[in-house]
């Protein structure tokens, strides 16, 4: 299989290069930037296409000969950083993981890709009347709605699957979990959250959880969803729930180091959090937990990945495998790492 990759670089996109590669297929990976991903995807086979997707018509042409499509790339670390810099945010979400996604797919299909595999989010997925995991026919949570990210993942989920229901394009979705693991350059929230922790910077653990999953599982699950998943399905890559204090034990035993010792009660999580807006707005500054991630982790939303595991008989890693990777590849990448995010690791517990 010829496979095009987006978000190449990132935590997923990066993962899911090896694991292609691993299984004999050829990999074109579009980059934002040639020399970084050099560094980053060095080591591999993969064929480098420098492109955006505010501009898919600019790499288009890369998707010729492809027999499918891994959408990866999305705008979320923006999510943390800008959501509350006045008038900055909704029109990147739109633009990337909205319209950007469309016309990813819609491109494919003009340049006869068969499949094509979005990665979407489980946070799509709200609660059950009967307080069971919720699945993949489990509405969306009221919550939802306040994550932009989450958002602009449902509106681009109605675009996609109304495109599979029209052409002869075969759309297949997957939502992971909270995603961790190696190769985390980025890093992303979780990523931050783990480099905190090796830094011993935390000063707490605020309260709540969700499900959590290693991005290489989740990347094995879409070349499992490419070669069996079904047309216009989708498939929840949830990995199992745990709290934010399951993290940090789980930290604290791959790592040698102790976890915090506080616990950070939920009426102190939202009063930071509305603290850090406030801030962010007023300074034009950043933050990294918002008012939305205390609700949504305190909410504990739990979800099912049954039918990834029936269907494409998929199964996530335990938890602590995940993070004892995870350890060992910051303590020896963590000076690559600072340098591709350009700054000091901070982190909050941010979804």
């Amino acid at each position: 299989m010829q496979a095009f990759v987006t978000g190449a670089t990132g935590l997923l996109g990066n993962n899911l290069v090896r694991a292609l590669e691993a299984d004999g297929h050829r990999v074109r990976a579009l980059v934002r930037s040639v020399d970084k991903a050099r560094a980053l995807l060095g080591d591999t086979s993969a064929e480098l296409v420098a492109g955006d997707m505010a501009d898919v018509a600019g790499f288009a042409d890369a998707l010729h000969g492809c027999d499918a499509v891994f959408h990866t790339a999305a705008y979320f670390r923006e999510y943390f950083r800008e959501y509350y810099r006045a008038g900055r945010h909704w029109p990147q979400f739109e633009a990337i993981n909205v319209r950007g996604a469309e016309a990813l797919a819609g491109a494919a299909l003009a340049r006869g890709v068969r499949r094509f595999i979005d990665t979407s989010t489980s946070a799509l997925i709200g609660v059950t009347d009967d307080g069971r995991p919720g699945d993949e026919s489990t509405p969306p949570a009221a919550l939802a709605y306040e994550n932009l990210y989450v958002k602009s993942k449902l509106l681009a989920a109605e675009r996609l699957l109304d495109l599979t229901a029209r052409t002869d394009l075969e759309v297949v979705q997957v939502l992971p979990g909270w995603m961790f693991g190696p190769r985390d350059a980025g890093p992303t929230a979780s990523g931050r959250l783990v480099r905190d922790f090796l830094a011993q910077a935390l000063p707490g653990t605020p309260p709540g959880g969700t499900n959590v999953v290693d991005a290489r599982d989740v990347a094995r699950g879409m070349i499992r969803a490419a070669e069996r998943g079904r047309r216009g399905e989708r498939y929840i890559l949830g990995g199992a729930f745990a709290t934010l204090q399951d993290v940090m034990q789980g930290l604290a035993r791959a790592s040698g180091l102790p976890a915090p010792r506080r616990r950070i009660p939920y009426p102190a999580a939202l009063a930071y959090a509305m603290f850090a807006q406030t801030w962010a707005r007023l300074t034009g500054g950043e933050t990294l937990i918002s008012v939305a991630s205390v609700h949504i982790m305190r909410a504990e939303i739990r979800v099912s990945s049954a039918k990834a595991e029936r269907e494409l008989d998929w199964r996530p890693r335990p938890l602590l495998a995940t993070l004892r990777d995870e350890v060992a590849w910051y303590r020896a990448h963590d000076a690559a790492a600072t340098v591709m995010d350009g700054r000091p690791a901070t982190s909050g517990a941010a979804r």
